[in-house]
């Protein structure tokens, strides 16, 4: 299975480039004088391997959250292990995965679920109330009707991850967001409407650090403090808000998932949120087997193998020497370079040329 999207952009680049078939680069040749006229040649056709690794490249990620705060008579950096990374999901992808949530909702709805994979209690209160979608494990937030504690129940059977959250955990291994030693073997949505909320908690010790949860729909923010405060409903108070953006992905490890506390306030509007853990070994189901085609997943490398770098030739005409009209679609060589721009990222930094049409490209030459 793969990304729906990823044809989408070819058919926007051949688009872009039937609009503006005109351009082209001019040079003067040094030794002859003469005028030279590049014809600028078709955009090279991109591998979906070579997509895959300008994508990863320009993913953001912050890793630098500080929030200091006493715990047992020492002052620690609280937030120490977050990690936020945005540029994972396209749009397209964004809403290929909702779609598949609601559908989702509606199976469980239909009855076309095992019994504890879906859950939409009463709404019997503000903030209380989302629905939850669970893959892989069941885990009981609470004590339940039959005196289960909270946390996997072993004896409870859920429907396994699908197709489509496997190419998400894939892609969050690939794309240095999760380490290949901690793929996840579970996970489970959320579904909130207007008002609804998730209580200050850390996260239960059945999973094992680190884990994310990945965002869609709507912007919220998450509060972390190792004191946060209920006011009421849904509205609770803590030491910092971190907003979530749309399809971000935020990572949690170290402090920050076993010293602070965590909370997301009521939510303005619908959101959807798909958290991927591990299970801990020796809390897994009874019976629990391995993915296997989430077995031996390695992170892209930062720098491409030289048998795999794109290059663009480009056939050159000759002209005899004539004058430039400033108010044509001509532009010469040097004024493309000058018009480059770059984009720079955390770590790491990808320079991706400002007008592709008349930039060569070489991807392994970082």
């Amino acid at each position: 299975m793969s990304w729906a999207d990823m044809a989408q952009e070819d058919e926007l680049i051949e688009e872009e480039d039937q609009r503006d078939p005109s351009k082209r680069i001019v040079n003067v040749s040094a030794l002859t004088g003469e005028l030279m006229v590049s014809k600028v040649v078709e955009r090279p056709k991109l591998t979906r391997e070579q997509r895959e690794y300008i994508r990863f490249m320009n993913v953001e990620r912050k890793r630098d959250f500080i929030c200091l705060e006493r715990v047992k008579g020492k002052i620690v950096n609280v937030l120490e292990g977050l990690e936020l990374h945005t540029g994972i999901f396209s749009t397209a992808e964004q809403k290929r995965i909702v779609d598949y949530v609601y559908s989702l909702q509606e199976m469980g709805k239909r009855g076309e679920l095992k019994e504890r994979t879906y859950t939409a209690p009463q709404k019997w209160m503000r903030g209380k109330g989302r629905v939850t979608i669970q893959f892989g494990c069941c885990y009981n937030y609470a004590i339940d009707k039959e005196g289960n504690a909270p946390g996997i129940l072993q004896n409870k059977i859920v429907d396994p991850i699908p197709d489509l959250f496997k190419v998400i955990i894939r892609r969050l291994v690939r794309w240095h967001v999760l380490p290949p030693s901690c793929v996840p073997d579970s996970c489970i949505v959320n579904i909130y409407e207007e008002g609804d909320c998730i209580p200050p908690h850390i996260d239960s010790h059945d999973f094992v650090r680190p884990f994310c949860t990945v965002s869609f729909l709507s912007e919220c923010n998450i509060v972390f403090g190792t004191e946060l405060k209920v006011l009421g409903a849904g509205n609770f108070i803590g030491s910092i808000a971190i907003p979530l953006p749309v399809g971000s992905v935020l990572v949690l490890n170290g402090n920050g998932a076993d010293v602070v506390k965590h909370c997301v306030p009521s939510v303005p509007t619908k959101r959807i949120s798909i958290t991927f853990r591990k299970m801990d070994e020796t809390k897994q189901p009874l019976g629990f087997a391995p993915e296997p085609d989430l077995q031996g997943i390695q992170p892209l490398p930062y720098e491409m193998d030289n048998t795999k770098r794109l290059h663009s030739q480009k056939p050159e005409r000759h002209f005899k020497r004539q004058p430039i009209r400033r108010d044509s679609k001509v532009e010469t060589r040097e004024s493309a370079q000058n018009s480059q721009s770059e984009r720079h990222y955390s770590n790491r930094s990808w320079r991706w040329p400002a007008d592709k049409h008349r930039t060569k490209v070489d991807m392994g030459g970082r």
